[in-house]
């Protein structure tokens, strides 16, 4: 892309025939400012992805591991006194979080309305 230097339009290609020849000229719609077009070739670029950056597929031995923080409450399925614990926004923005709490024996999930 390219810029007229009298007005500062963008330039627009045209093309021109004289006999069997065919000119591309970039004029200004503006002022009328023309200039031969000078043919560019685009070449592509490869981008190398570091380790850090590629996507990292979790296996089922990993999806095992429990990183979520655990609270002293009871399960209403078994009884167990320990389960995990997050908050997730399920309603409006101006009103309180769910706290969701996942059993540590069972697996039961289960939640608490504020």
């Amino acid at each position: 892309m390219e810029f007229c230097p009298k007005c500062g339009m963008r330039l627009t290609p045209a093309q021109k025939k004289k006999g069997n020849k065919v000119t591309v000229a970039l004029s200004c719609p503006k002022c009328g400012y023309k200039k031969r077009a000078v043919r560019i070739v685009a070449t592509p670029k490869v981008i190398e992805h570091g380790p850090q950056e590629r996507v990292v597929v979790i296996g089922k031995e990993a999806q095992k591991l429990r990183t979520l923080p655990t609270i002293r409450v009871g399960c209403p399925k078994c009884g167990n006194m320990l389960a995990y614990v997050w908050q997730v926004q399920t309603r409006g923005s101006d009103e309180s979080s769910t706290q969701f709490f996942r059993c540590t024996k069972c697996n039961h999930t289960f939640r608490e309305y504020s």
